[in-house]
C-alpha cells in the first residue's frame, strides 16, 4: 500500500509534462523551457529579421535555435555549463542554424549584451537584479528584454502574460523595453 501512495504522485509528476530542474555543473538548475513558451517569448519580444537574440543561461540552446529557425535572426547563446554549451552548439547543428547561432561558455553577469536588441532569460530572481545595470548601462534604445517566470526588482515591465502550463505551474513572461539613453536609468 506505502509503495502505491509514492508511486502515483511520482507517475503524475512524469507525466504531467512538468519541466523539473536538472542540476548541471552551472550555478543555477537547468530547466527547460516548454516549446510553447520558447515561442510566446519571441512574439512578446516582436522578434523581426534584423534582430540579434542574446539568451542569457541559454541551456540547450533552444531558444536561440528557435528564433533562428522561425525568424532567421543570429543568436548568442551565453551558459556557464560547457556540457550544456556542447549541447547546444549539437541541438544548433542538427537543426542546421549553426550559421546564425553562437554558445559561448560564459558567466552571464560577465558578458557585453551591447550588440542585443532581444535579450532572453530564465534565471532566478537575483541574478535577473544583478543583470538589470548592465542592461540599463549596454542596451540601445528599443532594445527588448523577455523573462520567463521572473521579474527584474525595481524595474516594471511593459507586459506581463500568462501562458497555460501543466498541473502544478502556468507560465509568465515579462517584457521590457529600453527607452531613452542608457544613462537616464541610473
Amino acid at each position: 500500500m506505502s509503495r502505491a501512495l509514492v508511486s502515483l504522485p511520482l507517475l503524475l509528476i512524469l507525466t504531467s509534462g512538468c519541466t523539473l530542474p536538472v542540476w548541471t555543473a552551472g550555478e543555477v538548475p537547468f530547466v527547460p523551457t516548454p516549446p510553447e513558451v520558447v515561442d510566446r517569448m519571441l512574439e512578446v519580444a516582436e522578434v523581426k529579421m534584423g534582430d540579434v537574440i542574446y539568451d542569457l543561461g541559454s541551456g540547450d540552446g533552444r531558444i536561440i535555435i528557435r528564433a533562428a529557425k522561425k525568424y532567421g535572426v543570429r543568436g548568442v547563446g551565453i551558459e556557464i555549463d560547457p556540457d550544456l554549451v556542447k549541447r547546444s552548439r549539437d541541438n544548433a547543428w542538427k537543426e542546421k542554424v549553426e550559421h546564425l547561432v553562437e554558445f559561448r561558455e560564459q558567466d552571464a553577469l560577465m558578458v557585453d549584451v551591447s550588440p542585443a536588441t532581444v535579450v532572453t532569460l530564465y534565471m532566478l530572481p537575483e541574478f535577473n537584479k544583478k543583470l538589470r545595470p548592465i542592461f540599463w548601462q549596454q542596451l540601445r534604445p528599443g532594445s527588448r528584454v523577455v523573462s520567463h517566470d521572473f521579474s527584474i526588482e525595481g524595474w516594471p515591465p511593459l507586459r506581463v502574460e500568462k501562458v497555460k502550463g501543466d498541473l502544478f505551474h502556468d507560465h509568465t513572461i515579462y517584457l521590457w523595453k529600453i527607452e531613452g539613453e542608457p544613462s537616464s536609468y541610473r
